[in-house]
């Protein structure tokens, strides 16, 4: 099975990659839309992405790249992320100047940074920082990025789990051509993205067809639309109001083979603007 990716190899979703099919291919990409038209070409069977960690919130592109995108998520894949700081061999952390990585890992190690007094330098990923470093021979430079990452270029760890959060856990999306057949007799997830009229108490009513059925909501994300970002109403009372028009995306726990989700989607339906499953699949409950 080959897996598409973003990054190169050692990053941290060709790891959540491996974590969900071992014995895959690893196909690396350079922007997320290639990993989606990767699959979408069958030049890949399932492509891996980020999609929320529980430190930095959500990856914005990656969700507005589902709506653009008919892949079907099959899976989840949560993993707790090691984050450790790398350097050429012999290089100690007091001689280090400076620390490369992905402008979220470096947030995530703020406070270890800071105590070693080093300059903070972005590039677009965690593994692609250490193989600059590995490749240039940088003595100067310090990375921080996986372990994996770490074997891969031949850099030496100075320190592991340097996070200032212990419990950081990234959430990675498995994304197909087709869907998978939803099942009962496991836990399931399903995602989906709506949008709704403007009005009082709107949102409340979506929200509210799950709960009614006592189905559990795990995830609530707005984005503006981008073809329509601004809805202009007229009001008697005040004239006229500029809007954002939001999409919804919401995960819950429940399969789409349970009558409870079915009849729940039915029900956001009768006010519901526009709704689209993204995908029913397995939770991921290693985490």
């Amino acid at each position: 099975m080959r897996i598409a990716f973003k990054g190169v190899p050692g990053s941290f979703s060709e790891d959540a990659a491996l974590k969900a099919y071992p014995n895959c291919e690893t196909v690396p990409c350079d922007e997320f839309e290639e990993a989606f038209k990767a699959v979408e070409l069958w030049l890949v069977d399932k492509a891996v992405l980020p999609i929320e960690n529980s430190s930095g919130g959500s990856l914005h592109r990656n969700y507005d790249l589902l709506l653009r995108h008919r892949l079907h998520i099959v899976g989840e894949v949560q993993m707790t992320v090691n984050l450790c700081l790398l350097a050429l061999p012999g290089v100690r952390a007091e001689q280090l100047k400076r620390v490369l990585s992905h402008p979220q890992a470096l947030s995530l190690s703020d406070n270890t940074l800071t105590g070693l007094g080093v300059t903070r330098e972005s590039v677009d990923s965690t593994a692609g920082a250490a193989q600059f470093v590995a490749l240039n021979e940088l003595r100067d430079a310090g990375v921080v990025a996986s372990a994996r990452a770490a074997n891969i270029y031949g850099l030496n760890i100075l320190a592991e789990r340097i996070q200032d959060d212990s419990d950081n856990v990234t959430r990675f999306l498995v994304l197909a051509r087709d869907p998978i057949i939803p099942r009962t007799d496991k836990p399931f997830k399903t995602s989906i993205v709506f949008t709704l009229e403007e009005g009082p108490g709107v949102l409340f009513k979506a929200l509210a067809v799950f709960s009614l059925r006592g189905i559990n909501l795990t995830k609530i994300e707005s984005r503006p639309q981008r073809k329509r970002p601004l809805r202009v109403v007229d009001d008697s009372n005040t004239g006229s109001a500029k809007y954002f028009d939001y999409l919804f995306y919401i995960d819950f726990e429940a399969s789409m083979a349970d009558t409870r989700a079915q009849n729940a989607l039915g029900h956001l339906q009768e006010f519901a603007t526009f709704l689209r499953v993204l995908g029913c699949y397995p939770m991921d409950t290693s985490v």
